[in-house]
């Protein structure tokens, strides 16, 4: 994924989109490991943004230190 091209707040909402699909019974056995995939996709690259995030700000707070 493409750091430009990655919004965190999207991913979340494709993330809860895929859940409900699961949840609900609307994805078929056909789909289900394309979704589960994806879903795995963008936890990752959320988990990697909240990483690089949370750095970027502990090295904001050293600076004003």
């Amino acid at each position: 994924m493409a750091s430009e091209a990655f919004k965190y707040k999207e991913s979340i909402e494709e993330i809860e989109s895929i859940l409900d699909k699961i949840e609900n019974n609307e994805t078929d056995i056909d789909t289900l490991i394309k979704e589960v995939k994806r879903a795995a996709q963008l936890i990752r690259a959320c988990k990697e943004k909240l990483q690089n995030t949370e750095a970027e700000i502990e090295n904001i707070l050293k600076e004003i230190e």
